[in-house]
């Protein structure tokens, strides 16, 4: 597989605080890479120093073979990165369509309205509200606007943070099916779950965090038998 991101002894502070301690991790093309800890491991940290919006002290990402470790966060998703964050980040005032046009802002032409009408076919309950505003959707609904707006950037990395929070089960099915789906059509996907054994069944590796360090990783299969992480995120 193709390296498609490298994350080489990756440190950041809060003020003085130290919030990860000299990461170092690795993305292959045509994955779903999985981070998995408790609540404060650091875990949102990680994925808002690699889309930029947290700086890091010492270190380096390295994406598609460039170093972005200085970039700022636009040109990062003009490279290719996308990020759907913990709690959506939509505006809740304005439509589900703008919403959407929102996460294309980089592009121009008619290729935008080509990928809007994608997203919608993959989502086709939004077509249906595009012009409600988004603060009216259901959890599940917002989540798609997220996603949605993440896709419309045409990213290779997709950063995931959280897509379960707050939804009931048969939707984080349908979420997740389309997490799978992205991924077998060439999205490449970084994701952050605090369910751990979602996360794990549905991604090729994992890694775990653990007050800001990685502490473990592997294939997916292997983490989900291993029986120190059982016990610390698996219930046992």
């Amino acid at each position: 597989m193709n390296n498609v991101m490298e994350i080489k002894n990756l440190s950041c502070y809060y003020d003085k605080i130290r919030a990860l301690e000299d990461i170092s991790l690795s993305i292959n093309k045509g994955e779903i890479v999985s981070l998995i800890g408790a609540n404060g491991a650091g875990k949102t940290t990680l994925l808002r120093t690699i889309s930029g919006l947290n700086k890091s002290s010492q270190g380096s990402i390295i994406f598609e073979n460039k170093d972005i470790t200085k970039l700022p966060s636009d040109k990062r998703v003009k490279a290719g990165i996308a990020q759907v964050p913990e709690g959506r980040g939509l505006f809740s005032v304005l439509s589900v369509e703008d919403n959407l046009l929102l996460g294309a802002y980089i592009h121009k032409g008619a290729q935008i309205a080509t990928d809007l009408e994608a997203v919608y076919k993959r989502f086709p309950i939004l077509k249906e509200k595009r012009l409600e505003y988004a603060g009216t959707l259901s959890g599940g609904q917002q989540q798609m606007v997220a996603v949605g707006r993440a896709l419309m950037s045409r990213p290779s990395l997709l950063l995931l943070d959280e897509p379960s929070m707050g939804l009931a089960p048969i939707i984080v099915e349908d979420i997740f099916a389309v997490i799978k789906e992205l991924r077998d059509m060439g999205t490449t996907i970084f994701l952050v779950e605090q369910n751990a054994y979602l996360a794990l069944q549905y991604s090729d590796r994992g890694y775990v965090l653990e007050n800001g360090k990685v502490v473990s990783s592997g294939k997916s299969s292997d983490l989900l038998h291993d029986d120190s992480i059982k016990e610390a995120y698996l219930g046992g």
